[in-house]
């Protein structure tokens, strides 16, 4: 056989270098793209690791034994992340959410929580802090991160019986442990949690039902459980329109076991609707990337593992603030480079999705890489 080709080493290493605009006018908080988006929501990449693979992010057969992650030295340190993070929040950002990878798979993570949670808005706000996860190590870790200054968590779940979640995390993982690190987690006081599940027709899609049904009778108000189309992040899941089980779908089939009504937005640019049960049992959410794009609310960047920026999910190509931050630029000018790159920002990708007009040949960055 041939050797392997990855796809993702080639977009690992495409990233601009950012230019540093002339003008180092001080940031006013209220920056916004070329179609009129704020920028509101900064998402953290601590390491591109995983202990799971599941199909639709790390799939085993692109991610094996001989894949080579960033080293260590490439990954930005605590306080390179945090000295970032401090610049993103002058230009309006208000909340800060660290993913992986699997996030917890970062020593000391805690630490970098402890430096973010130090951080405050111009008007001396503290920022909303939240972290996902894929539950595994979250039982081990959830009181650590309450009193670094953890706000929230997200914890990714996509089955609630064993035969089938141990299938998709592929790594024989048992959803006892996971739902473990949830108890944890509420024992120690987060709440709500977050429970997102990805739905694939023909794999866990038998497991909606299930899953709300065990969340709102255990936890109540206490969980929040929402459910996520599959999208089409990266090139490796094998991303097909017909495993995509519409939100609409999922509404009917919750409809049919509890009476449920529409709750307004939590916050602008949140991405999932939210429903409450009727009898005040908590509440369900439907992110809905694929059938319902909500690209013109959306206000979020991210920054990969070793300091890549991207202006969405679905990007090809990041640029390299890392850079900026390892050669000596004040804190000025990579200010003035975020605001400019910010400022040009044109991402629809979903909309064109809908519309039938995606460039053709365009590699995506993966899911793992930049978070979800």
């Amino acid at each position: 056989m041939g050797e392997k080709v990855i796809a993702l080493s080639d977009l690992r290493a495409s990233a601009d270098i950012p230019e540093i605009p002339s003008d180092l006018s001080p940031p006013n908080g209220l920056i916004a793209d070329a179609l009129g988006r704020p920028l509101r929501d900064l998402r953290i990449s601590v390491t591109d690791k995983c202990n799971f693979r599941c199909s639709y992010c790390m799939p085993k057969e692109v991610f094996d034994r001989d894949y080579r992650f960033l080293p260590q030295d490439a990954l930005l340190s605590f306080e390179e992340i945090t000295r970032v993070a401090r610049l993103f929040v002058q230009h309006g950002v208000v909340k800060l959410r660290l993913t992986g990878g699997e996030p917890l798979m970062r020593k000391h993570l805690d630490e970098l929580v402890r430096q973010l949670a130090a951080l405050r808005t111009p008007d001396g706000q503290a920022l909303d802090l939240t972290l996902t996860t894929n539950g595994s190590l979250l039982a081990r870790h959830a009181q650590a991160l309450r009193d670094a200054g953890l706000s929230r968590l997200t914890v990714s779940l996509d089955a609630l019986d064993d035969t089938v979640f141990q299938r998709m995390n592929d790594v024989g993982f048992p959803v006892a442990d996971v739902l473990a690190g949830i108890d944890a987690a509420v024992a120690c006081g987060f709440g709500p949690i977050k429970v997102n599940m990805v739905v694939k027709r023909g794999t866990n899609d038998h497991e909606i039902v299930p899953m709300a049904r065990h969340f709102r009778d255990r936890y109540g108000p206490r969980a929040v459980l929402r459910f996520i189309e599959f999208m089409d992040v990266g090139t490796t899941n094998g991303w097909r329109m017909d495993e995509v089980l519409p939100s609409s779908e999922v509404l009917r089939r919750l409809s049919a076991e509890w009476p449920l009504h529409p709750l307004q937005a939590a916050a602008p640019g949140e991405t999932a609707e939210r429903w409450a049960y009727d009898d005040g049992a908590g509440e369900v959410g439907f992110i809905s990337s694929v059938t319902q794009a909500f690209c013109r609310d959306c206000n979020r960047a991210r920054l990969s593992t070793e300091g890549k920026l991207f202006t969405c999910l679905f990007g090809s190509r990041g640029h390299d603030l890392r850079h900026l931050l390892r050669h000596g630029h004040r804190d000025e000018e990579i200010t003035a480079a975020i605001g400019a790159l910010w400022a040009r920002r044109a991402d629809r990708y979903s909309e064109q999705r809908a519309a039938g007009t995606l460039p053709a040949g365009e590699r995506r960055v993966e899911m793992h890489y930049i978070g979800g």
